[in-house]
């Protein structure tokens, strides 16, 4: 009997996420997502397969993607519990500056594999007069040598700083929020997750496209990952990285588990289905928490972007791969100009 009532559940949480979802594009509430984070591993190629039409019909088959590159790396004096670029920590990543040339040689590289966003990375909690002078630099001297969107994720912002980096012809900026709002304060200390909010708000209001996602498998648990995915289609980026925890030695989060295969796809569908319209993109922990086998499953599950090539402070898959992934699963690299 038991048994039975169980089927029933699925079938009706699968039911409703396809009439609600597919065919209406309304998103599934904090309550729905639950259920669906719920469902047992026996249902999750039913659950993958809705999460990819849902993405084939709200988004299209195209997939964008993006390389990343730290222009300042280490040394960040915040304490987010998974990050080894903190100088708080035992972690190995010490603070190091990226020059104007290096930079513009890595967007050049990074465009040469078909990607149409590259962004700039720096590890601090704000940026400094320094930092946004070479920013300045960085992203003319790009623009003037290779035809790729930048991006940028530099910590929290003052309204000064987010006007300037728009008038600079910065497209997209990265902040997440990186967990539920009730989970942040066991992953950081100090700074709150309303600071990084009001960032994400001026940003948006500036007329820069918003990138905000967060990592899970960070200790929360089903219900603050729901909570989350609902905070996410409050703030309704444009683009949502879905990292998984990748545990650093050194960091307060160095020997936390790693998710499973199944959950991390569970979650994947589960954002999409919260965030029909959204960018899903693929970033970092995915090499090794899904494997090659599951990024395809990711990519027929949901996804509809990618970072090739490797992360901040961590190993990424071969870009070579991922393109010839792509071209397996007949989905297209998104043209740059359809980003424009």
């Amino acid at each position: 009997m038991r048994q039975t009532s169980a089927v029933l559940t699925t079938e009706s949480v699968l039911s409703t996420a396809r009439w609600q979802v597919l065919d209406d594009g309304h998103g599934l509430d904090e309550a729905q997502v639950l259920e669906v984070l719920r469902l047992p591993d026996a249902d999750l190629p039913a659950l993958l397969a809705l999460a990819h039409e849902v993405r084939l019909r709200w988004c299209g088959p195209e997939v964008e993607v993006e390389g990343i590159v730290s222009v300042k790396t280490g040394g960040c004096p915040e304490d987010c519990h998974f990050c080894s670029q903190s100088g708080l920590f035992s972690s190995p990543v010490r603070s190091a500056w990226l020059d104007i040339p290096s930079l513009v040689r890595a967007a050049v590289e990074t465009a040469t594999t078909g990607a149409t966003e590259f962004c700039i990375v720096a590890a601090v909690r704000g940026p400094d007069k320094r930092l946004m002078a070479q920013m300045r630099e960085g992203v003319a001297a790009i623009r003037a040598a290779v035809d790729i969107n930048v991006a940028a994720s530099l910590g929290m912002l003052t309204q000064e700083q987010v006007d300037d980096l728009a008038e600079m012809g910065v497209h997209r900026y990265n902040h997440n929020l990186e967990t539920a709002r009730s989970h942040f304060p066991a992953v950081v200390t100090t700074h709150s997750w309303e600071e990084r909010w009001s960032t994400l708000t001026m940003v948006r209001e500036a007329g820069m496209e918003v990138c905000c996602g967060g990592i899970v498998g960070m200790g929360e648990t089903l219900e603050q990952r729901a909570e989350f995915a609902a905070q996410l289609a409050e703030l309704d980026p444009h683009e949502v990285p879905l990292n998984f925890l990748n545990p650093r030695p050194g960091t307060p989060f160095g020997d936390l588990p790693l998710m499973s295969g199944p959950e991390a796809l569970r979650t994947i569908a589960a954002f999409r289905l919260a965030l029909p319209r959204t960018i899903l993109r693929f970033a970092g922990g995915r090499e090794i928490t899904l494997g090659d086998l599951g990024t395809r499953d990711g990519m027929l599950g949901g996804i509809n972007a990618v970072i090739v090539g490797n992360y901040l402070t961590t190993l990424g898959r071969d870009p070579g791969d991922d393109l010839a992934l792509l071209g397996e699963l007949e989905m297209p690299i998104k043209a740059l100009s359809d980003t424009l």
